[in-house]
């Protein structure tokens, strides 16, 4: 709308120097393969500010593209990876199995979590994380059968004070 003119994003410098430390920061590379060297980009800020280290999953790199979130694990070994997909054909034994080597989150779309999904992730070691959910019966859903976090546009759905 016309109130947005003018309006300006953050960076991602200065998201990281505003709220480091502050609050959880969820980084997703969006088409990292459009942008050679992001992940080296990406590990170099997080170095200069020490948010390489452990940090209680307060950063946490998450991407639907798999090979860059290898080579960010290899880049930051103790930050948490997180792997998207909406296809069940990463949910299978084998892919989890792949996705663990390296993975420290699966993150699928709601749609195909089930209660023995969120177990094959816990027995391999991960955590769950759904997205993006956007009703309250799926967050319901989500919180029954029990995943490790949940990204939604809603977050009332999922506040533990209500």
């Amino acid at each position: 709308g016309e109130q947005f003119t003018g309006a300006q994003i953050s960076t991602f410098d200065e998201i990281l120097n505003r709220y480091h430390g502050k609050i959880g920061i969820l980084i997703e590379l969006k088409a990292p393969e459009l942008y050679p060297g992001i992940e080296e980009n990406i590990a170099k800020k997080l170095k200069e500010r020490n948010l390489d280290k452990s940090q209680n999953e307060k950063i946490i790199v998450q991407s639907f593209n798999h090979n860059s979130m290898k080579k960010m694990n290899e880049l930051l070994p103790k930050v948490p990876i997180g792997v998207l997909t909406s296809s069940s054909a990463d949910a299978t034994e084998q892919a989890l199995q792949e996705f663990s080597t390296y993975a420290d989150y699966f993150n699928p779309s709601y749609g195909i979590v089930t209660p023995d999904l969120v177990n094959q992730v816990h027995s391999l070691g991960m955590k769950i994380g759904s997205w993006t959910v956007r009703s309250q019966e799926a967050a319901d859903f989500l919180l029954d059968v029990g995943v490790d976090a949940i990204i939604t546009d809603y977050p009332d759905y999922v506040d533990p004070r209500n």
